[in-house]
Order: C-alpha cells, then sequence, then structure tokens
C-alpha cells in the first residue's frame, strides 16, 4: 500500500488543552508515524505519514477525541519520504 505525507495546521483551541497529548495518544493506536508541536501563532502543527486511509481514519479520531476543539485544519499532500519511525511530540 501507497504511504503519503499530510502537512497538517489546526487552528481553535487547540493550545494548552491537551490537544498534542491526545494527538500521541491517538497515534498509537494507527499506523501513523511523524510529530505534532505548537507554533508561535496559537497553531498547531502536525506531520504524519501513512497509508491515505489509515491518516484520514486517524484524524478523524483525534479531531473526534478532542472534543470540537478545533475549528479549521489546513491539510497539504505531499510524497512520504519513510524518514519517521514512530510519532512523537516536539517542542
Amino acid at each position: 500500500m501507497s504511504h503519503v505525507r499530510y502537512q497538517v495546521i489546526f487552528s481553535g483551541r487547540v493550545q494548552g488543552v491537551g490537544f498534542r497529548y491526545t494527538s500521541d495518544q491517538v497515534a498509537r493506536r494507527f499506523e501513523v508515524t511523524g510529530w505534532v508541536k505548537n507554533l508561535p501563532n496559537g497553531t498547531v502543527q502536525m506531520v504524519i505519514e501513512g497509508a491515505v486511509d489509515e491518516l484520514a481514519s486517524y484524524l478523524d479520531t483525534v479531531a473526534a477525541e478532542t472534543h470540537g476543539r478545533v475549528i479549521d485544519c489546513q491539510t497539504e499532500l505531499k510524497p512520504a519520504t519513510g524518514e519517521f519511525s514512530k510519532f512523537e511530540i516536539r517542542h
């Protein structure tokens, strides 16, 4: 199965509410790799790689488990690089 990379910017009430922690915990249930981090402008950036259907399910689950805190999600599709071995929180 072909893997892709999503570069995602989440906006809304996504900092200081456990969004990165929840994203990390949810990632353990999916075959995804990459990272998530807070940006200075109050948004959260995520780079994830995996199969398209796995990434879609992962993002849907993150949205559901963060209880509507995400107002907008900008996703850019890129080719996967395979550079990640796990999912992690970056600072």
